[in-house]
């Protein structure tokens, strides 16, 4: 009788743990596997909503501008957008192109509204502690532009003038940093976009439209020269928020890619900033 009913305890027992074992089988087949191929959340981000979305110039010829007569915006770093948005989504017309001034870049990426801002924006230390920056993939310096008659033929001749900068823009530190070390007095007007300085050159408002060289070519006409005076080199970079490091680093590989494949010479070529 005793050895029955430890046969019975042992049997019992033995059920017990077998049951145990198959619900825990049972649990582990509706526990999703973990997806090997998943992007960091970043990237995962814009593959889920199928679009790269990218803050960009629209005033900028060669750069980034909107053609008025087609509505098409087109451009060095349009085409570096497009590159990106192939190598994360497969696809480089699956961008979705946000226009931006000097203004308002940082709040774009600081609001999540666009994913990477490529838009003449300068690296700086300062702007490093914001924002993740690609290395440069073209370099500038500040330049003037004047109207023809005005007879400026040097920085110094600017001497108690007005020069029009872009609010938020390198430009107006560069020039007063030149200005002090000249002797020279020079004071600031600041404006939202360069047509608008463009403008103010024309009207007489101010007697120096100040930007980097090659934004000032494309806004170059018969009434006005650009001296050959250079200020403070600007490098341009793409930025991303600063959290969003697997992007920044896709993008930093992406275009030091390019640049190890000529694309990015090819590229410059071809909007004629080579």
């Amino acid at each position: 009788m005793k050895i029955m009913k430890k046969s019975m305890l042992v049997s019992l027992v033995i059920l017990l743990a077998f049951t145990m074992l198959l619900a825990g089988c049972g649990g582990s087949e509706t526990k999703p596997a973990a997806n090997k191929d998943a992007a960091p959340p970043d990237i995962q981000a814009i593959k889920d909503r199928g679009v790269l979305k990218a803050g960009v110039k629209i005033d900028v010829p060669k750069f980034g501008y909107k053609d008025p007569q087609t509505g098409k915006i087109e451009g060095f770093e349009i085409d570096l957008a497009k590159a990106l948005a192939k190598k994360i989504l497969g696809d480089e017309n699956k961008i979705e192109l946000t226009a931006t001034t000097a203004k308002t870049r940082g709040p774009l990426l600081d609001n999540g509204d666009v994913d990477v801002v490529l838009a003449t924006f300068t690296i700086t230390e300062e702007r490093k502690n914001s924002y993740n920056f690609s290395d440069p993939y073209f370099t500038d310096g500040v330049g003037l532009m004047v109207k023809k008659s005005s007879g400026i033929k040097e920085f110094k001749d600017l001497n108690g003038k007005k020069i029009g900068v872009a609010q938020s823009a390198t430009s107006r530190k560069a020039l007063q940093e030149e200005a002090d070390k000249q002797g020279i007095k020079v004071t600031f007007l600041e404006f939202g976009t360069y047509p608008e300085i463009k403008a103010a050159l024309d009207s007489g408002r101010v007697d120096c439209f100040s930007v980097d060289g090659a934004i000032l070519f494309g806004y170059l006409d018969d009434s006005t020269v650009i001296l050959p005076d250079r200020f403070s080199p600007q490098q341009y970079g793409a930025a991303s928020k600063k959290s969003n490091t697997a992007l920044a680093k896709l993008i930093n590989d992406t275009f030091n890619d390019m640049k190890k494949s000529g694309e990015i010479d090819k590229l410059l070529a071809k909007w004629g900033l080579k």
